[in-house]
């Protein structure tokens, strides 16, 4: 059968939406070469007034008339998700997942009949700027081919890079794909700090996020590792010297280091079929 579509989402969720907008973004495909389905209403729509694609409710549909599945349900519901159309997908199929913890191996077991060609991808919330970085690991019957096809389209979104040792994929999850979480937490509370010394609400956002950004470019740019620049800004007996005595006394860097630990292993925990997150 010739599918009529180049990529068919199951699971119009912000994630998938992140990535769509880049694929249409930097013309990697047309909307006519997408389609959609949620069975939230609400979910659809948005996606057919923001990209003008294709949206459905039948996850049947999808299946039958796409290419490359791009898989964005939540991990702890995939297996019921993934029984409603499981005997539809076809030895040509790519199976793109982003659904956390979850192994190549669990996600192919569902499909005995074919080798099914998944790979497995831990994308961030960034790709909706641009700015995206994902993890992509290809499983035992991805070829060549299917890995790069699919770091075209989360290249579209930002970058990405080839993760060879699939056990490595969790830690992926807890540094790139949880972590822009961890860079708004800290500004939060930079954008408190600046409040409560005085700043308007508006000067207190600003700065924070222009500071944020900032300093975000010079580590990709400059190519200096973090701590070097953070020596740079560090004059002896300066501000900046007794903000970061604050810091290392309350432990924070421990506090960090602690925090993505956890969510490495809650993605071990996804992987076994664990509660909701």
């Amino acid at each position: 059968m010739l599918a009529q579509y180049e990529i068919g989402v199951i699971g119009a969720g912000n994630a998938a939406e992140g990535i769509i907008h880049g694929v249409l973004r930097n013309s990697v495909l047309l909307d006519d070469r997408i389609i959609a389905s949620d069975p939230n209403e609400t979910r659809r729509q948005s996606f057919s007034d923001r990209f003008k694609v294709e949206v459905t409710d039948d996850n049947r549909r999808v299946v039958r008339e796409s290419y490359i599945l791009l898989l964005a349900v939540k991990p702890q519901a995939y297996r019921e998700v993934v029984d409603g159309f499981a005997d539809l997908v076809r030895e040509d199929h790519v199976l793109v997942s982003i659904m956390a913890g979850v192994a190549t191996t669990d996600l192919e077991s569902c499909f005995p009949n074919i080798k099914a060609r998944v790979v497995r991808v831990m994308p961030n919330l960034a790709s909706h700027v641009g700015a995206g970085m994902a993890g992509v690991h290809p499983g035992r019957w991805a070829s060549e081919a299917d890995l790069l096809r699919a770091q075209r389209v989360f290249d579209a979104g930002g970058k990405s890079v080839h993760i060879e040792n699939e056990a490595l994929m969790d830690a992926v999850t807890a540094i790139s794909g949880t972590g822009p979480a961890y860079f708004y937490f800290f500004t939060e509370a930079i954008v408190a700090a600046a409040r409560k010394i005085g700043l308007s609400p508006h000067y207190a956002d600003l700065l924070a996020k222009q500071t944020a950004l900032g300093a975000a470019r010079m580590m990709l740019e400059s190519g200096e590792d973090p701590a070097s620049l953070r020596e740079k800004v560090t004059s002896p007996g300066g501000t900046t010297a007794a903000a970061m005595e604050s810091l290392f006394e309350s432990e924070v860097f421990d506090d960090i280091v602690a925090a993505a630990t956890a969510a490495f292993e809650r993605g071990r925990e996804l992987g076994g079929g664990a509660a909701k997150k």
